[in-house]
């Protein structure tokens, strides 16, 4: 009975990634192409890397700090 409904969604799935690739406008092999972000600034990059990485270290110490100093 799910057999039926099984090979459809697979189908379906299938044909929506095919038409994701085939209409992306990326003609791939170039680095960083296919990035939320630019490359070319280093200055830039590494500025958005500083705050990526150093909200997430600093997360747990700041919730941390907030619990202990809650009345």
């Amino acid at each position: 009975m799910l057999a039926p409904l099984a090979r459809v969604s697979n189908k379906l799935g299938r044909n929506v990634v095919t038409n994701l690739v085939r209409n992306s406008h990326s003609h791939g092999g170039i680095p960083g192409e296919n990035l939320p972000f630019d490359l070319h600034n280093r200055y830039k990059l590494t500025a958005y890397f500083i705050l990526y990485a150093g909200s997430g270290f600093a997360a747990p110490y700041l919730i941390c700090r907030h619990q202990l100093l809650k009345k």
